[in-house]
Formats: C-alpha cells, structure tokens, sequence
C-alpha cells in the first residue's frame, strides 16, 4: 500500500521562518509539509530525531552492544571492493582514495580498533560505498517521508544502465574524518547514524567565501592553523564567521541544506547512511551552479576558442570535472516533468522508493519549477549554440509547450473555481 505525500497549495513560509540562528532538533511526528514548507523551502538545517531509524534492519543487523557488528558486516559484505578514503593523505584538496576487498577494511579497523587507535596506523575512512545498488537483495533501511522527494535518485534508479545513484554508505573508526566541502551538484543531503556519534560544522551559504585563499581555493581543514595566516587567507576573521557546530547522536538524521558547506568527523566508531538529493526546492540552486561551473570552464580553454566543436569540447570538460554537462543535465530535467505531467493528466501516481506517491499539489509544484528551469535552460543553451547538440528533435520545447498548457488551464479552473 502506497503512502500519499502532500503539500498545502500554499506553502511557502515568511522570511522569519527561514532565518537560522540555530540548528533546530525536530521529531518524526513533525508532518510532511511542515517540513517541507520550513526545512526544504527555507533551506534550513535541521537534526531528526532517532525514532525515525529505529525500525531500521540495518540498525540492529550492523550494530552490536552499541557498536559496529564486525562479524555481521563480513558475512553480509566481506567480497565487495569498497571506496576507502586515507584521512592522512591529502589529494588536491580532499583525502586520496583506494578500492579494497570489504574483508581487509574490516580486518583493518578491528586490529586498528585493538591497539587503542594507535596514531602510527593509516586512518581509514570507507565512504561513498553504493552499497544499496550492490545488494538491493538485502534490507537495509526505509527513506524517511521527509526525504522521498528525490528527484536524482528516482532518475538513477529509472536508468540502471547509466549504473550510478547518490544513495551511499559511509563507516568508520573514531577520528576518521571529511574536508570542507559543499556536497555534489548543489544538492540536499540526509545522513542517518546506523551507530556512533559524528560533529557537523555547518556554514550557511557565502559563509565558504571567507575560508578561500588568494587564489579562490577552499582551505582543506577549517580547524587548522593555515587560516590564521592573513596573508593567505584575507578574507578569514574567527570572530565574523558564522558556522553552526552540531553534534550528532546515534540513530539521529542531520538534514544539511544546499550550498551548505560542512567539515564532518567520526567521534566514535560509525557507520551512517547518506543520500544527496534533488527537488523542486533546490533545482534552481542546482541549475545554477552547472552554469556557473560551465562559465568556469569555458574561461579556463578561452584561448582555444578558435577550434572546432568549441562548445561541445567544454561540456566534454564539465562533465569530467563537475560529473554532469548539460545534456544529462536536461535528459534528468525531462525525465521528471514526463513523469509529473503524465501524473497530472493521467491521474495517475509517481511511486518514489516503492512506497510513497505524491499528490496533486506537489505534482503542481514540480511542474512549476521545472517549467522555470526548462525555460532558462532553453535560453541558455540556445545562446551557447549547443542546444541542437543536446536536445534532439525540439524536444525541450516541445515539452515545454505541453507544461505551460496545462499550468494556464489549472489557473483558469482555479479562477473558475474561486
């Protein structure tokens, strides 16, 4: 049995709602559109309470006497070759990676675990492991309502072929650590803890501005001394800066906003589960920073301006650098408003995580912001000259055309109806 999620027609907060002054802890009896008009639409972070895990498999599967279920976790994964992270090494601006055999990174935090965290040992951070798209045999968790909006992953998961999502597990020893960073493409982020305990500092967004150094590079440690070099960081000032620290308990969700800069460490030894996410909230966010990370590109190969298929030479660039271009970019966009538009005209139900479906106003407001970013990215691309390259046969235009139609003939029933 599919659960409806629903918005008010009218959601959409006052300006003093959507000030922070304080990361707010919240419980899951907290409705859907509560959060929705005060977390997702203001962009706020927001901490949720642990009953929203307890049902969790994962949560009693992995987890022993109030720590990670090492035996549990070999039976389960021992085979699979796992992305780990070596928090001492530095690699440009985040820490070097590796792929090891499950078996050996378990094998590794149990022995680095018995000599009391012995400072000699590599500190090894396994992160961004696709776990659920590599056994999605297994029960692991439930996507909590507050998250089932998810625009990248309903896409990823509807094209297997494209073998990616954004839904990842993360485990390791106390002291592991994550950089500063705002995460992937502008998105959301959820993190559940399935065990330990994490510390988030979390910047609002510009706040990253004043931890740039001359050359517009983000410091790497926001707690390291590098900062109190004013030579190499002018913009920085400890006392101006505004940054939320947050400590987060087992079973608890941190919901991190997008744009939101953050630096992360393990307490304790963790495992958690994190999704990035896309919605009609924070698509314009999202739009936004391809283009700018485009106009990045195309500043940094000016002077092969001249070559042939110019244009079509920086998407290659933004694709390798940013992880999408713009054709993906509109292939996603398009996926989502078909699948809204036939909701909406065929009363019919978009299934997200085989369980919830939206309602009538949420498929009103996805459509309204997709016809917002269609539009933009028409524009855009038309004005770029790569829009017969990425969009085949009008397509965008056309569908374009067939969102607006219906937008004007709900406002018409509506003025009827009022």
């Amino acid at each position: 049995m599919s659960t409806l999620i629903e918005i008010n027609s009218d959601s959409y907060p006052n300006e003093d709602v959507c000030v922070t002054t304080t990361i707010e802890r919240i419980d899951s009896t907290m409705t859907y559109n509560d959060f929705f008009t005060k977390y997702l639409i203001c962009n706020k972070p927001c901490v949720i309470s642990f009953q929203a895990t307890e049902d969790w498999p994962c949560k009693h599967e992995w987890v022993l006497n109030g720590a990670p279920n090492f035996e549990a976790l070999r039976k389960l994964f021992g085979h699979s070759i796992v992305p780990v992270a070596d928090c001492n090494r530095k690699f440009y601006n985040s820490q070097f990676k590796n792929n090891m055999l499950m078996e050996n990174y378990l094998e590794y935090w149990v022995d680095y675990k018995r000599s009391c965290y012995d400072k000699s040992m590599p500190l090894l951070y396994l992160k961004d492991w696709h776990c659920v798209r590599s056994f999605s045999d297994i029960p692991m968790y439930e996507v909590p309502q507050y998250f089932v909006s998810d625009w990248l992953n309903e896409y990823y998961n509807a094209h297997p072929e494209l073998n990616d999502d954004y839904m990842f597990v993360y485990m390791g020893p106390k002291e592991t650590w994550t950089p500063l960073h705002a995460d992937v493409f502008t998105s959301y982020s959820w993190s559940a803890n399935i065990v330990g305990r994490k510390r988030w500092l979390l910047f609002p967004p510009h706040e990253e501005d004043h931890l740039r150094d001359l050359y517009g590079q983000l410091v790497y440690d926001v707690v390291s001394e590098e900062l109190n070099d004013h030579t190499k960081y002018k913009m920085y000032d400890s006392k101006k800066l505004k940054c939320f620290d947050v400590i987060q308990e087992a079973g608890e969700i941190i919901f991190v906003p997008s744009g939101w800069h953050h630096q992360v460490w393990n307490l304790e030894d963790t495992i958690s589960v994190n999704h990035n996410w896309i919605n009609g909230c924070n698509i314009t966010n999202a739009w936004c920073t391809l283009k700018k990370e485009l106009r990045s590109v195309m500043k940094e190969v000016d002077d092969c301006k001249d070559m042939k298929n110019w244009n079509e030479h920086c998407q290659l660039m933004l694709k390798t650098s940013y992880g999408m271009d713009y054709k993906q970019f509109l292939e996603f966009i398009l996926f989502i408003a078909k699948n809204r538009l036939h909701a909406m005209i065929k009363k019919s139900q978009v299934i997200s995580f085989n369980k919830y479906y939206f309602g009538h106003n949420h498929c009103l407001f996805d459509l309204r912001a997709l016809k917002i970013i269609l539009e933009d990215i028409i524009t855009d691309a038309q004005d770029l000259s790569v829009y017969n390259w990425m969009c085949e046969n009008d397509k965008a235009r056309i569908l374009l055309k067939h969102i607006a139609s219906f937008l004007d003939s709900c406002n018409i029933e509506n003025a009827v109806s009022s």
